[in-house]
């Protein structure tokens, strides 16, 4: 697994853009103070399916020792340290002190806490699960870790002003149980409302919290990205998929059958972090939660524009950049490509995530093959035109990209994959030192672009032969992290442009990986400019 610079514990956050947890009880005590081992072991799964590590692990940092910066519309953020240090960590917490922070959002330290935090999520989870994540925290190894200054501009620095907003909209109480409900859908409602802290990314409106007012479910921009409606609606929700599809998709990110998708950005950091990590029976109760909640549409036939796919000033541009892998009947290939005709996520009422894929790419990922940051190559309004019509072609309905919606995205886009953002690095111990061993950076090293697939050839076999527990996706990735450390700033590639020269290794890498007695030349990348774009 690689890592990036600009995201902790996550492939897509700087292959794909912007919540594998890092180094567990590597080290530390056996047992946290008045805790169990098994207490503590609940603890860790707890704290896995909350992804704490996704905020509280900052980039290259300590596991939970806070310093990741949060970007919020009013400031930025730095989480806090969550070990137990006695001087910049949870050392001097009791548990009471933790209990009223996690459960109550009033810190002993700083006072009223952000609703960035989701504590009007976790009120609802149970006395037993507290103390279950208070004493595996306390069993983590200390890390002294002191806490960086937020940069949060007044009035937005006044802490007591958060009365306001709790007073409209907070209300701590414990998940109460729907006494006509099955166990399996309210385990799932507990996990969802509580730890999962679903709406929290999914309900139209963030700033009202977990209340009523929020849209639950019902989808809406976070972080750049647009996090899909999962009401049970057919269209626009997950209504079409059978459970064993959404539970696929929680598991990998990756759904089959007639209504593909393929999760990126935050959603992608979640699943690796935490949801891929979390029990069958868990997933499956979540699921079964989902399908309580009544069917939403967040946008109606009157959002959408009269749209020719044929005549679209986007066809032409899905043609040249794009048909070439997802095909032009929108069907992509099987287990390499993935399909965006009936794809729910390009469907979603907000074009985000489709944008910043198209600027940043994707890493390999649940066996697909990378793609390219192709937007790097296109002016603005040909991607505005380009997302519309991919949105509303082969059956597919969703409303256009609006305003500076495209050009936005390309700004907030910053990923290794488009050189916006650095080179990943190799995290899997295994790998990592299977690299140093066989030089494979020296070997990357001023490779000409013909002689990728040769290059790749020969060294391709020496890295699946070494005992290094990999993926095929790691070890794509992991290829494709070592060129970039190695090209990046080599003038050779500057034609025709960097993120295409990454893009066309990444899947020459694919290919070899996949299929390595097929020549990758065989393999469509979709990399390479027209003539014209250079």
């Amino acid at each position: 697994m690689t890592r990036t610079t600009e995201r902790p514990n996550t492939l897509p956050r700087g292959w794909a853009s912007g919540p594998l947890l890092a180094g567990l009880l590597l080290a530390g005590p056996a047992l946290a103070q008045d805790g169990s081992s098994d207490q503590i072991e609940r603890g860790k799964y707890l704290v896995t399916m909350g992804d704490c590590a996704a905020c509280h692990t900052a980039p290259g940092g300590k596991y939970l020792a806070g310093n990741y910066a949060l970007n919020m519309p009013f400031g930025v953020i730095m989480t806090p340290n969550l070990t137990p240090d006695k001087e910049t960590g949870l050392g001097d917490y009791a548990y009471a002190d933790f209990e009223k922070s996690f459960r109550q959002g009033y810190s002993k330290h700083v006072g009223y806490l952000y609703p960035a935090f989701p504590f009007a999520w976790y009120t609802k989870v149970s006395d037993e699960d507290t103390k279950a994540i208070w004493a595996y925290l306390q069993s983590i190894p200390a890390v002294s870790e002191k806490r960086k200054e937020s940069q949060i501009p007044f009035p937005f620095n006044v802490r007591t002003a958060l009365v306001t907003w709790r007073t409209a909209f907070f209300t701590e109480e414990r998940f109460k149980p729907d006494p006509g409900a099955s166990a399996e859908v309210n385990r799932g409602g507990y996990l969802v409302e509580g730890l999962g802290h679903c709406a929290m990314c999914h309900n139209e409106n963030k700033i009202v919290g977990n209340s009523s007012f929020a849209g639950r479910f019902g989808g809406g921009v976070i972080d750049g990205w647009y996090a899909p409606n999962i009401t049970p609606d057919g269209h626009q929700g997950i209504g079409a998929w059978t459970d064993e599809q959404v539970v696929t998709y929680l598991k990998t990110g990756t759904a089959p059958g007639d209504r593909p998708g393929v999760a990126a950005g935050p959603m992608r950091q979640t699943i690796m972090e935490s949801l891929s990590k979390v029990k069958e029976e868990d997933l499956k109760a979540m699921v079964a939660y989902l399908r309580t909640i009544p069917a939403k549409q967040t946008y109606k036939a009157k959002d959408l524009a009269a749209f020719d796919a044929p005549g679209a000033p986007g066809a032409s541009t899905y043609l040249t950049y794009c048909s070439s892998c997802h095909q032009p009947d929108g069907k992509g290939i099987e287990g390499a490509v993935p399909a965006l005709a009936g794809n729910t996520s390009v469907q979603s009422e907000g074009p985000e995530t489709v944008l910043r894929v198209i600027y940043g790419g994707l890493a390999a990922q649940s066996g697909l093959a990378p793609m390219v940051a192709i937007g790097q190559q296109m002016t603005d309004v040909e991607v505005k035109n380009v997302t519309d019509y991919i949105r509303n072609s082969w059956g597919n309905k969703a409303p256009p990209v609006t305003g500076d919606k495209a050009s936005d995205a390309r700004a907030a886009t910053k990923t290794m994959l488009a050189g916006t953002a650095p080179c990943a690095e190799i995290e899997q111990d295994k790998l990592k030192a299977a690299f140093d061993q066989l030089k494979v950076q020296d070997t990357l090293r001023g490779v000409k672009q013909q002689d990728f697939v040769p290059t790749l050839v020969r060294l391709v076999p020496q890295i699946k032969g070494a005992s290094t527990g990999a993926t095929d996706d790691d070890v794509v990735n992991a290829l494709t992290t070592a060129f970039c450390k190695v090209g990046r700033d080599d003038p050779q590639y500057g034609k025709p442009s960097w993120p295409a020269v990454i893009g066309t290794f990444a899947n020459v890498a694919y290919s070899q990986v996949k299929n390595p007695e097929k020549q990758a030349a065989n393999v469509p990348t979709a990399t390479t400019p027209p003539a014209g774009k250079n």
